[in-house]
């Protein structure tokens, strides 16, 4: 991918590389090559992440490399440095559909997140390796530019789940009112983060993230040690590779309230439900009308971000069939 005709970050029309905005939220300031001088498939980088780097595993089917920015190239982290961006691969996993249009799926989702419904998310961008492929990069939020970490902790760990106490599907057990309740506990200002958590789970549920698990959601400290909700991350509209489901959580948004009418005929949640949920983990009916407000209408802003991306043309038509559909179940309410 080395002659492209918008930003790889952004999506912004008119670059041929990052955009100036991108070069100064995702890259500090610094003008970063799209393109990086190695691939993957390399018996060089192979050795290179096998004895200095490190896999780690993300979701099952998802690899990702530790990385930094060196010479104005996105490169591997050298053996006994700090990390301070990620670098997502297609995964190899044959199983699911449309693989090698995951980086782009993720950059575009991030993207419609910030920039359609003013969600604070990690910065991200497309990376194209040396031969052609393509990748998705984030910034790590955890580091500081001096290379201190911040103390994190996903939802998981604070509701005290782990495989050996819940199995291997632990990150997907449980309820989304449950993470409402561990905000609660652990944060101050709890109610501007509960409204938060909120929007992104409306968010989620519209563009058809089937991946928001207990670790997708996480608490940060500040540096004034308070905690509050991390940026955004791993947002993918996941119906483009795998079947898709409602939500993630095997109980769905919470035990303890009603499901509406349209839920039980048509087997589908609806705003009734959202508002029902929002109530329930202490939302008040005014905050909850202007989060779902910009959620109700047709967002001319997601069809143009859809035709800019890295996305096939299959797949944009079928991530706007995915965006149309979603509106419309949502847009129902009981009476």
């Amino acid at each position: 991918m080395k002659n492209i005709q918008v930003c790889p970050s952004t999506l912004k029309t008119g670059f041929q590389t990052y955009c100036p905005s991108a070069i100064k939220n995702l890259f500090s300031g610094v003008k970063v090559s799209h393109l990086t001088d190695f691939t993957i498939s390399d018996e060089d980088t192979i050795k290179k992440l096998n004895d200095n780097v490190g896999k780690l595993s993300l979701s099952g089917v998802q690899e990702k490399y530790s990385a930094i920015i060196r010479e104005k190239k996105v490169i591997l982290t050298p053996q006994g440095m700090q990390g301070t961006y990620i670098i997502k691969p297609a995964p190899t996993d044959r199983r699911i559909r449309n693989r090698k249009q995951l980086p782009a799926n993720e950059n575009l989702t991030m993207q419609i997140a910030r920039q359609v419904y003013k969600i604070n998310t990690a910065e991200n961008g497309m990376l194209f390796f040396s031969d052609g492929e393509p990748a998705y990069l984030t910034k790590r939020f955890d580091v500081l530019p001096d290379g201190q970490k911040l103390a994190q902790e996903d939802f998981a760990s604070l509701t005290g789940k782990n495989e050996a106490t819940h199995g291997t599907n632990y990150k997907y057990t449980g309820t989304y009112e449950d993470i409402a309740c561990k905000i609660k506990q652990y944060v101050k200002a709890w109610q501007i983060e509960t409204a938060r958590f909120y929007t992104l789970i409306i968010f989620n549920y519209l563009f058809a993230n089937d991946d928001a698990h207990l670790k997708n959601f996480s608490l940060r400290q500040t540096i004034d040690g308070d905690y509050i909700l991390t940026p955004a991350y791993d947002l993918v509209n996941t119906s483009l590779h795998i079947d898709e489901g409602d939500f993630t959580l095997q109980d769905g948004l919470s035990k303890r309230i009603e499901k509406s009418d349209i839920y039980e005929k048509k087997g589908h949640p609806c705003q009734t439900d959202f508002i029902r949920f929002g109530l329930q983990i202490g939302l008040s009916h005014n905050i909850i009308a202007k989060i779902i407000k910009p959620f109700l209408n047709e967002q001319a802003k997601v069809y143009e971000l859809i035709t800019n991306s890295f996305l096939d043309e299959k797949l944009k038509r079928m991530y706007r069939k995915s965006y149309t559909e979603r509106l419309d179940r949502f847009r129902r309410a009981s009476s």
